[in-house]
């Protein structure tokens, strides 16, 4: 079991925050996080391109090798895999651990079980040591419906652990956490559904931030604004410029992510 694979099985649950730049990772990195995750939308958005229209591969892959010789271990969103084609989304998934990520995000969109359980299989053919971490959209996209009989399929096809995003319900994560048994179970926090230590009770074994923080960091930036504007100093604190760029500068050469 590989580094990564272990913090999904320990005593405390992984919490995975997500970053957007090599910037956004290495401040993560430097606050003590062993495990930071990529976010697609942040990614997309950062590029001006949509988010889940298979329109950031190459952007994608430049991120993981800024960012997989890092401290830190590195999870890359990579949405549907960027093609339909099984074979692809497991060459593409070589080239992330290539370039050392120990994880990568697969989510199913509502379409085709069999295709996204297709695709799991050609991942840990192709990158047996990549933690593949299996999404589905029954809740962000429907009402719920077939999330089992899904997830049963991605287990099945070699998934390490499966993301139920939208799932706020601690009832509902319960009897899902039962369901799944030693499969770990990934939820996204949500600021009005169950706080981390309540996941934690609830048997979660990884929580995601998904696109809160590159949302926040927008946000931040929009009142910073605002503020000096209105002539307000704004709130909040900012690094200074020297910080920003020694958090830009990477690994030196030759420095390999921990596996």
């Amino acid at each position: 079991m590989t580094e990564f694979a272990e913090l999904h099985h320990a005593e405390e649950p992984l919490f995975l925050p997500n970053a957007w730049d090599h910037a956004s990772a290495a401040a993560l990195a430097a606050q003590g996080f062993r495990a930071v995750g990529t976010t697609s939308l942040g990614v997309a958005a950062a590029a001006g391109l949509p988010d889940g229209a298979s329109a950031t591969r190459d952007e994608t892959l430049r991120l993981a090798l800024a960012l997989g010789t890092g401290s830190f271990l590195l999870s890359v969103d990579a949405e549907g895999g960027f093609g339909e084609d099984p074979g692809e989304v497991g060459e593409f998934a070589r080239q992330l651990a290539a370039v050392g990520a120990v994880g990568i995000n697969l989510e199913d969109g509502l379409g085709s079980a069999r295709r996204h359980a297709a695709k799991i299989a050609a991942v840990k053919a192709a990158a047996p040591d990549l933690f593949v971490n299996a999404r589905t959209d029954t809740y962000w996209l429907g009402d719920g419906a077939g999330t089992r009989e899904r997830l049963d399929a991605y287990q099945q096809a070699g998934a390490d652990g499966v993301f139920v995003p939208g799932l706020t319900d601690p009832a509902e994560i319960a009897c899902l956490v039962r369901h799944l048994g030693d499969l770990p179970l990934n939820i996204l926090y949500s600021p009005t559904g169950p706080t981390v230590p309540h996941l934690t009770d609830l048997g979660v074994r990884r929580i995601s931030l998904g696109s809160l923080l590159y949302r926040t960091a927008l946000a931040a930036a929009l009142d910073a604004a605002a503020d000096i504007r209105a002539g307000r100093a704004p709130h909040g604190t900012a690094p200074s410029y020297a910080d920003v760029e020694a958090l830009a500068r990477r690994s030196e050469p030759g420095h390999s992510a921990r596996r």
